[in-house]
């Protein structure tokens, strides 16, 4: 790793530390600037994880006491943003577990074998159209959906996370990948 490479990791993991280190020692201004500097971020995770709005608007909360309880134990090995960003994402797997969510177990990857992959990207959808037809997943679906392609989790990870299998991972993802590309597809047409 070149020198300049490290200075640049390095500032980026002290980009907070003062804010941090006085959040930890109590000040409510230094909080609510570390919340003003992710929030948007951490929101924008909730809510392509949670069923609606109110749920990721509580999950949001709901992180960030949870990261203002835990700070003393943030040891500055990662950046803040994504030592939150853990916290949000558990949380909101957490919430659905407790919801027991429609996450069904499939090892059925064979349907899906030698399929290529398509790049939604290379299709001009908007974003906004992406986030509706998500919304439209089950619960479980939709959060394999959203830790593989928009969080960059892979299906190993998502496995050990969700207690399921890789296989299973991969096929529930393939599964909402489809739904969402034939409600793209409807929407459209109807458009």
């Amino acid at each position: 790793m070149n020198e300049s490479r490290l200075n640049l990791e390095t500032v980026q993991l002290d980009i907070h530390q003062d804010l941090i280190r006085q959040s930890i020692e109590g000040s409510r201004k230094a909080q609510y600037k570390l919340y003003q500097q992710y929030a948007k971020a951490m929101y924008n995770i909730c809510i392509r994880m949670m069923p609606g709005v109110e749920d990721a608007e509580d999950m949001l909360q709901e992180s960030f006491a949870e990261a203002f309880r835990r700070l003393h134990t943030f040891r500055f090995e990662s950046t803040f943003g994504a030592w939150l960003k853990r916290i949000v994402i558990n949380r909101c797997i957490n919430e659905m577990r407790r919801r027991k969510a429609d996450l069904k177990y499939f090892e059925d990857m064979h349907l899906f074998e030698g399929k290529p992959e398509e790049n939604m990207e290379e299709t001009g959808l908007s974003v906004d159209k992406v986030r509706l037809a998500m919304k439209e997943l089950p619960n479980g679906s939709r959060m394999i959906f959203s830790l593989y392609l928009l969080e960059g989790y892979d299906h190993l990870e998502i496995a050990e996370i969700l207690n399921i299998s890789v296989s299973n991972s991969k096929s529930q993802y393939m599964r909402a990948r489809q739904k969402v590309k034939e409600l793209l597809t409807q929407m459209n047409y109807e458009n």
